[in-house]
């Protein structure tokens, strides 16, 4: 088990970075309430997955990014934060904390926050990157795959090495190496017609 280890910021101002916890095994309902209690900024992305048995089955929402909390608040309280039951220890890079990007959480929490189907996806740094032109998600980039007939638009949280994907359709993307409104569907044309393309450019 992971001991939680406590880190010394030296590195400048923190307080109002994106950390990310690790917790215990379907303990990040109970550290995400038990630190919002405690006044800091919570933010745990769920999803809904159904579970079928033989007689039964259930709608649940799951944690996007297992045994993973997103916090913020001053560096000068992270004793109250590690000492939290169910957390393991505060993300880190070296001797600081691991600051999670402004644009990352804010991507997942608009995804979150919209009428799309999303689930945890295999992580991806390579392939060709995409930009959403249209609609609540516009301006939000990440990578375009293709699973059976559907596009999916992949966005990715660096420091945990962890990526969810969210259904989306490619006409309404563009490529960020292109010229602005070059779509990504004119580039992925001959994509459509492949069926072993995931990530799109990448073999």
């Amino acid at each position: 088990m992971l001991a939680p280890r406590v880190v010394n910021d030296t590195a400048g101002n923190q307080d109002f970075s994106w950390w990310a916890l690790y917790t215990r095994h379907q303990h990040e309902r109970v550290v995400a309430d038990v630190l919002s209690a405690k006044g800091f900024e919570v933010f745990l992305p769920l999803y809904d997955s159904i579970r079928r048995w033989k007689d039964r089955q259930k709608l649940l929402s799951l944690p996007l990014f297992p045994c993973y909390v997103f916090i913020r608040g001053e560096v000068g309280r992270c004793l109250q934060v590690v000492n939290t039951p169910g957390v393991h220890m505060i993300l880190n890079q070296g001797e600081h904390f691991a600051v999670i990007p402004e644009n990352e959480i804010q991507a997942i929490r608009r995804t979150v926050e919209g009428p799309f189907r999303m689930e945890p996806h295999p992580f991806l740094r390579c392939g060709e990157r995409v930009r959403v032109t249209c609609g609540s998600l516009q301006g939000v980039e990440g990578i375009l795959v293709r699973k059976k007939n559907q596009f999916r638009l992949v966005l990715s949280v660096d420091m945990l090495a962890k990526s969810v994907a969210v259904e989306i359709d490619a006409a309404d993307v563009e490529s960020v190496s292109e010229p602005a409104g070059g779509r990504a569907s004119d580039l992925f044309s001959a994509s459509v017609r492949s069926s072993t393309v995931l990530p799109l450019g990448v073999n």
